[in-house]
């Protein structure tokens, strides 16, 4: 397994380092989640760009499939069995409310072309703004002059936020008749709407039937123009008591009945200058405004006085919900949905990292509609008195498969409790949650869980591993960074150690990304590749992981560093993707993000190279001399090496590999007994098909020799051509062979000769009856010991 990298132009995929969305800039040097190069950085400011006038960063996240493969590693785990389609987040998409900008987020989806097709914003909520507001002017005659009651009108539609989705405006005018002066969707624009409102003249009219005029609003002008779900207003503004009111009681039953919000302005101007009790007429009007009177009535002292509740009629209107005199408590409405992603089989899961001020949340968007979990559904692991502590619930989101074959959602909350928590979860279409196991991590400012993968090694639908990154852990005096272990026991997962045995003790943030991929070095394993952005000085790197049965091997197989592969790079690994066939080889390549750049790295193909030998004859025969070399007689013979090329990914099986092999006879000895001929010695190289057994011929002799019984060895020792690029040998495959050739002993063909010793002894000794001699003289035998079966060449006289 191994990759060959190549530079390309397209930016990084961020998630890799820890940044705190309530930032106004945008991440900082040890802090930025963003997207290098998409908006202005320079890794040695203290802040990233400003979001002034910034209506959020689309391609935060590329989420889903492209050819047939699901997911960003990282962020959502690979599974083939998942079928999905590509989605680009923008947490920071923000949409105006009013005075304010609520970062809501944002995802679409993305064609293979990279274009924009169907939106989800499930956090999107309607502004308070949502209003169709419907001014009812007294017109008659008593009111004057007509001039102050524009210039009010003027003023106060200055203060609405008219525009799609917020505010519309209609006037109707009445006195003793009701007429409309522009509907609710005639103008989308503050400025359209004052232009108009400042053409507007004064009706006139002997009566005042303000029933009449409130009905009309109710009945007709909301109906024109009128928006479903929209908050209705209706603001009156009159100087008299009305003509027609015993119909008030009615109207405003039918207008409570609607869910008319009422504000009501009594201008005083007619009875202070002829001096006229007003009472009768102020109940009048505290009884047209909606309860309570505190916040819906208003009373003037004459036309002029109106621009005096111009600011206090607008703040009564869009006063926010959930307000009170201490605080501001926010729901969705800065939740930057968006911020993960994780596909799942009906839908997508989209981490909110600001929802309920900013503990966060896990929001799933499907084709039958948004679930919301309720803020109370996360309070058994995530208590109300630790609220303000900010925990970035759904910093990262993703899932694994339990032994049930059930899906179970697992988000990281960072900076819980400072120390960070990842739950595992199942989500109910109720708005609730159900939390079966909540993981904790160790260390102050570690941000354990801001990087959560799972792993299925042996592809059999079970997740078998479960990847926590703390890639602040702080180890040795250093910022290395920790990848935490869990295995599944059962329906829980359990700790099963770390990866690591980097040997680098330097600021790493090793685990900034995890990324499972599908099997690297094609053992039908699936793997895992980590990131180290900051190692090498920023430069970065990333490390493979193998997986092995239902586990993953904690000794890193391969370190693949920015400064092996181009100048200039850093932070390399900040994001890893690796799960799309790039260049068409069908192998799975990776993607790097790295500061302003990707690097692709194209995946090798591995093979196994089968070696054999044999010779002809099979055995040396020193007493069949059959050539001369230099002179002498010797035995000539060849042997036959033999390779055949077996590729473990089906993709390649008409491809070829170059081979370069050397033969050797193995003779530890001052005068050999074997010799290559000439020209066989030299290094040889040739190419070899894929399962096709390619053999070459090694002629050799063997001189006159004493020592037949040790046989010779040949060693034969090869390697790839092309070791830098091109397939490359399975790992712990063997590159040499070592066989032995014996002697020929004349035995069978069962090469074990049978020995039949006779034993034929003489004595040479007179008959006597002693056995020793006085004079010291030497006694003798002669024996005779010869061979009778296999193997008999001469025999021995002693």
């Amino acid at each position: 397994m191994g990759f060959v990298g190549s530079q390309d132009g397209f930016h990084g995929i961020p998630g890799w380092i820890p940044w705190d969305p309530r930032m106004d800039s945008v991440g900082s040097r040890d802090g930025f989640r963003g997207i290098p190069g998409w908006i202005p950085w320079d890794p040695w400011m203290d802040s990233v760009g400003s979001l002034d006038g910034f209506h959020g960063i689309w391609g935060w996240i590329l989420d889903g499939i492209l050819d047939g493969f699901c997911g960003i590693p990282g962020w959502i785990p690979w599974d083939p069995g998942i079928c999905c389609v590509p989605q680009a987040c923008s947490p920071l998409w923000a949409h105006e409310c009013g005075s304010s900008y609520f970062t809501t987020g944002m995802c679409s989806r993305v064609s293979s072309s990279f274009r924009f097709s169907r939106s989800v914003a499930p956090a999107l909520q309607r502004c308070q703004t949502y209003m169709d507001i419907i001014i009812v002017l007294d017109g008659s005659n008593s009111i004057y002059p007509w001039v102050e009651v524009q210039h009010f009108l003027i003023n106060i539609l200055k203060k609405f936020y008219i525009g799609p989705g917020q505010i519309q405006v209609g006037v109707v005018q009445y006195g003793e008749d009701v007429v409309h002066e522009f509907h609710l969707n005639d103008y989308r624009s503050v400025q359209d709407v004052v232009a108009a409102a400042s053409h507007i003249e004064q009706r006139g009219g002997t009566e005042t039937r303000t029933a009449y005029g409130i009905e009309f609003a109710r009945s007709e002008a909301f109906r024109k123009g009128g928006r479903k779900g929209a908050k209705r207003v209706m603001i009156v503004i009159t100087d008299g008591e009305s003509h027609d009111s015993p119909d008030l009681e009615k109207v405003i039953e039918d207008s409570e009945r609607d869910n008319v919000t009422r504000y009501a302005v009594a201008v005083l101007g007619y009875y202070n200058r002829r001096g006229i009790n007003p009472e009768a007429f102020l109940n009048e009007i505290k009884f047209i405004a909606s309860d309570p009177d505190d916040k819906h009535f208003f009373n003037v002292t004459d036309e002029a006085a109106l621009k005096d509740i111009v600011d206090a009629l607008g703040e009564r209107i869009f006063s926010l919900e959930g307000t009170n005199k201490n605080e501001i408590s926010f729901g969705l409405e800065m939740s930057q949905t968006g911020f993960s992603s994780h596909v799942v089989e009906d839908g997508i899961l989209l981490g909110a990292v600001g929802a309920y001020d900013w503990n966060g949340a896990v929001l799933k968007e499907t084709s039958s509609g948004k679930v919301i979990p309720l803020r109370e559904s996360y309070l058994q692991e995530f208590p109300e008195e630790l609220k303000n502590h900010g925990a970035y619930l759904g910093y990262t989101v993703s899932s694994v498969v339990s032994t049930k074959h059930e899906r179970i959602y697992v988000a990281g909350a960072p900076r819980f409790n400072h120390t960070g928590k990842v739950i595992l979860f199942t989500m109910h279409s109720n708005r609730n949650l159900t939390i079966h196991q909540a993981l904790k991590g160790e260390q102050i400012g570690s941000y354990y869980g801001s990087e959560i993968n799972s792993l299925d090694a042996n592809g059999d639908g079970v997740t078998d591993v479960l990847l926590v990154g703390a890639p602040m852990f702080f180890s040795e005096g250093r910022e290395r960074g920790k990848v935490y272990v869990y295995t599944l026991r059962g329906n829980l997962f359990v700790p099963s150690g770390a990866l690591g045995d980097l040997q680098s003790y330097q600021n790493s943030r090793f685990g900034s990304c995890i990324a499972a991929v599908p099997d690297l070095n094609q053992d039908s394993y699936n793997d895992l590749v980590v990131g180290a952005p900051l190692e090498d000085e920023h430069q970065g790197a990333i490390y493979v992981f193998l997986g092995f049965q239902e586990t993953i091997l904690r000794k890193y197989k391969q370190r693949i560093a920015a400064a092996q592969l181009a100048p200039g790079l850093s932070y390399f690994g900040c994001s890893i993707h690796g799960q799309l066939d790039l260049n068409e080889d069908g192998l799975v390549d990776l993607a790097v993000g790295s500061l302003g750049n990707a690097v692709l790295l194209w995946s090798r193909s591995v093979v196994r190279i089968n070696a054999s030998l044999r010779f002809e004859p099979s055995k040396i025969n020193i007493f069949t001399k059959d050539c001369k070399r230099n002179g002498k007689e010797a035995t000539c013979m060849r042997a036959f090496v033999c390779f055949t090329a077996l590729f473990l990914s089906p993709h390649f099986q008409t491809a070829s590999v170059g081979l370069r092999y050397n033969a050797t006879i193995d003779e530890r000895r001052y005068s050999p007994r074997a010799h290559l001929d000439d020209g066989a010695e030299r290094a040889r190289g040739l190419e070899l098909p894929a399962g096709q057994e390619h053999c070459h011929s090694l002629p050799f002799h063997v001189l006159d020799t004493a020592d037949y019984v040790k046989p010779v060895t040949f060693s034969i020792d090869y390697e790839l051509e092309h070791t830098e690029h091109g397939p490359m040998l399975e790992d712990g495959w063997p590159t040499s062979l070592r066989v032995s050739v014996p002697f020929w002993n004349g035995c069978n063909e069962d090469e074990h000769c049978v020995p039949d010793l006779v034993l034929d002894a003489r004595s040479d000794i007179p008959s006597a009856t002693s056995l020793w001699s006085p004079s010291g003289a030497r006694l003798g035998e002669l024996g005779m010991f010869p061979w009778r079966r296999e193997g008999s060449r001469e025999s021995w006289e002693c």
